[in-house]
């Protein structure tokens, strides 16, 4: 059979496993999906170094130590939050009201997940179905196939151990297109939970059933001229470097408030960041930016050095991150996209009025509805651009 059939027939046959474990995973009481949350927690937390280890040397993107810390995140972190929540039965009652609200599963759970955070984020989808009594089967990105399945296998054996159905947490070995279609798309998936590119994300809220969909960040951050500097730089750097730049809501361009600029870039070189010359950043749009448009994907997720070293110049192999001053943003700028990697923009602006306009420029051309970030100490320009920015999230004095 051709892969894209076969892969087409494996996600009908898991489907088709997963759906039938429903009833069992609805007879599930609070205690027993807690108990079994937590078993499926506790097996990724101690996955996590080794599930690193494949992500990195399968995808060849970020940092070990980085994706050590996501997994542990994506699971004893998590379970911290949700442990409290009540998901089984009367979850909410109003006596004065007399309105009551009872929990119930969905269903099957398609999940898509990334080849930047790939087993961090299927140890994520996997245990917070799982509290919500959905089995769910995943479709992982064809680079990160083999640290993907071990993440799910992991957190599925520690599932059936503690009571949960054979079947509940299941994982796809063939990520063909035509598969991923059928895994959205089947009448057996009831939620679509995606996580990718811009394409695939529109292929979820497209395929006719409720969808959470994460795509691309371009994540701006304003330092704003009241801010402390030293600080939001040092922020912005650790940001940035984090897992070599893998994280879609890391920033993506700096917009320097006139009056602190000189000071920012002061700070930036102070914590290693190398400022690129015009012909140093037309060697990088040529190896970071794929001909049809879009990253290339053989620079995500690298150190600053490798970069450099790929588009034929040297920087020190302490460089931080790679900053590109640009003029404008949009197509004759390339480098104003989402780059995925330690290399960040640089732009000026005289005035938070300016940089509000530069930030919706930067969301607009790639970023809508995710993040953005400001550093200041006004409370009043914080809650300008609160109410101005068409994005989910507003990160304040924080990376």
């Amino acid at each position: 059979m051709d892969r894209d059939l076969s892969s087409v027939q494996e996600v009908r046959e898991l489907l088709t496993r997963a759906d039938a474990t429903l009833p069992a995973m609805r007879e599930l009481s609070q205690k027993d999906v807690d108990r079994i949350t937590e078993a499926m927690a506790d097996a990724g937390y101690k996955a996590a170094e080794s599930l690193a280890k494949m992500a990195v040397e399968e995808t060849g993107f970020g940092k070990y130590e980085d994706k050590v810390l996501k997994n542990r995140f994506a699971t004893r972190d998590l379970l911290r939050y949700i442990a409290p929540l009540k998901t089984v039965g009367f979850i909410e009652e109003d006596p004065v009201s007399k309105v009551h609200k009872i929990a119930e599963p969905m269903g099957v759970v398609a999940a898509i997940i990334p080849s930047t955070n790939p087993t961090s984020t299927a140890l994520y989808k996997a245990i917070i179905s799982m509290k919500a009594r959905n089995p769910i089967v995943m479709s992982p990105h064809p680079a990160a196939v083999r640290c993907t399945i071990e993440a799910c296998n992991v957190v599925a054996a520690a599932a059936e151990r503690a009571g949960a159905p054979k079947g509940s947490v299941l994982c796809m070995s063939i990520p063909e297109m035509p598969g991923t279609q059928e895994l959205m798309k089947h009448p057996i998936t009831k939620v679509i939970l995606a996580t990718g590119g811009t394409g695939l994300v529109k292929a979820a809220y497209s395929a006719g059933k409720p969808a959470l969909g994460v795509g691309p960040g371009n994540v701006p951050t304003f330092i704003e001229r009241s801010a402390d500097v030293r600080k939001a730089v040092k922020d912005i750097v650790a940001s940035k470097t984090f897992d070599y730049g893998t994280v879609c809501a890391s920033e993506q361009s700096l917009i320097a408030d006139l009056p602190v600029k000189d000071e920012v870039i002061a700070e930036l070189k102070r914590n290693n960041a190398y400022f690129c010359t015009s012909t140093e950043i037309a060697a990088l749009e040529k190896v970071m930016i794929k001909p049809g448009g879009g990253i290339n994907p053989g620079i995500v997720g690298q150190p600053a050095a490798r970069i450099a070293e790929i588009a034929g110049f040297e920087v020190s192999k302490e460089t931080s991150i790679l900053v590109v001053p640009l003029a404008g943003v949009g197509k004759e700028y390339p480098l104003s996209i989402e780059k995925l990697s330690p290399v960040i923009s640089f732009y000026e602006a005289n005035g938070w009025e300016q940089a509000c306009e530069r930030c919706i420029e930067i969301i607009n051309f790639g970023g809508l509805g995710h993040t953005l970030v400001i550093h200041t100490r006004d409370e009043k320009i914080i809650r300008e651009f609160a109410l101005k920015k068409p994005v989910f999230r507003i990160l304040v004095n924080t990376p």
